[in-house]
């Protein structure tokens, strides 16, 4: 029994990351959504340059529960922060930061993902440009 129930919950694992990483998904028509982009990335740490990694080929794996993402930054440039806990309405895939906390847009499509974003509180910028 033990290895019967072993054996279905590894096939869900896989059947999950098989079926949320389809490159034709598009993460607004999702609940649940995980997937990488592959170009160019940057990251401006306002309060101490020596942090900031310089505009280039690199990696962001996003990731999407509800309305909520996160963004994983991968670059052999340096270390970027992840940028978490971004709330997009159900249905939209651009959406315009212009608030006491950040400015900046995201875009996110099956394709593409385009970032511009300065948390202003944090005094952190991130880009990136990237398809999948």
């Amino acid at each position: 029994m033990k290895n019967t129930l072993k054996l279905l919950s590894l096939l869900f694992v896989v059947l999950f990351t098989v079926s949320a990483c389809s490159k034709d998904d598009d993460p607004v028509d999702n609940e649940l959504f995980t997937g990488n982009y592959t170009g160019d990335v940057g990251y401006t740490n306002l309060s101490d340059d020596s942090k900031s990694v310089e505009y280039g080929p690199g990696s962001v794996r996003v990731y999407k529960v509800g309305d909520k993402y996160a963004f994983d930054f991968k670059t052999d440039a340096g270390n970027i922060p992840s940028l978490t806990g971004i709330v997009m309405q159900k249905g939209e895939n651009n959406t315009i930061f212009f608030n006491s906390e950040a400015i900046g847009t995201i875009t996110i499509s099956e394709s593409t993902l385009e970032i511009a974003y300065t948390n202003l509180d944090t005094k952190e910028s991130f880009r990136a440009s990237c398809d999948r």
